[in-house]
């Protein structure tokens, strides 16, 4: 019933831009934390971005800070993830995930990403970036 689409992944150049969007159907989407995540070959999946529930709150992974951003738009049910200045590291599978936040004790300071449970995965979308 829930499902999320990624789309947008592609091959481009060192240096350039894409978009990467994720559709969520069959969920209240306006309620969960979204994130973003790409796995290389022989790597694990690692978190590249997340965005609060209402998009009032972003993190990013160091790797990317300063050349991704992520925003929602919760009236269409969509997160995305731009990604500028992409580099041949960048090449990965990226998926978006759906999750809410654990209440820790105490609470991460405001720069680090809080701890999600992802309920639901996207099938991911591919982006190559060729040097």
């Amino acid at each position: 019933q829930v499902q999320l689409v990624e789309s947008g992944g592609r091959s481009v150049q060192a240096g350039g831009s894409l978009r990467l969007s994720c559709a969520a159907s069959g969920l209240t989407f306006s309620s969960y934390f979204m994130g973003w995540f790409r796995q290389a070959p022989g790597k694990e999946r690692e978190f590249v971005a997340g965005i609060s529930f209402n998009g009032g709150s972003t993190w990013f992974a160091d790797s990317v800070k300063g050349r991704f951003t992520i925003s929602r738009d919760n009236a269409k049910d969509m997160v995305y993830l731009q990604m500028n200045r992409l580099k041949s590291e960048d090449t990965a599978v990226y998926y978006c995930g759906a999750g809410f936040v654990v209440d820790e004790n105490p609470p991460p300071e405001p720069n680090v990403v809080p701890t999600v449970l992802y309920d639901y995965w996207g099938h991911g979308t591919q982006v190559t970036v060729s040097s």
